[in-house]
């Protein structure tokens, strides 16, 4: 048995959900290989900086994207069954883990 209350979504993700993440993520990986490119290159720090906080900002914004649909659909259900308590819970661990 899982630690989490279920093991894949309660509502499947759309193509479009799932395209729009991945491009996101994409992107995200295309701005890591840069800040590698510019760590080779020996570039100026505070430039690296720039980059490294613009790549965290991106993926707290997929993070917050998963996190949200996850309420939507995942959490609401979970209420909807009787399973609410169980379900927040989860959620509020996963965002402590998060949050450290």
């Amino acid at each position: 048995m899982s630690e989490f209350l279920h093991d894949e979504p309660i509502v499947p993700r759309t193509d479009e959900e799932k395209e729009a993440t991945i491009n996101r993520l994409k992107r995200i990986e295309g701005q890591v290989r840069g800040i590698q490119r510019m760590v080779e290159e020996d570039r100026y720090c505070v430039d690296i900086l720039v980059q490294i906080s613009a790549i965290n900002a991106a993926l707290k914004k997929v993070g917050f994207s998963v996190a949200e649909r996850h309420m939507k659909h995942c959490v609401s259900h979970a209420v909807q069954d009787g399973e609410g308590e169980q379900a927040i819970d989860e959620l509020l661990d996963v965002l402590k883990h998060v949050a450290k």
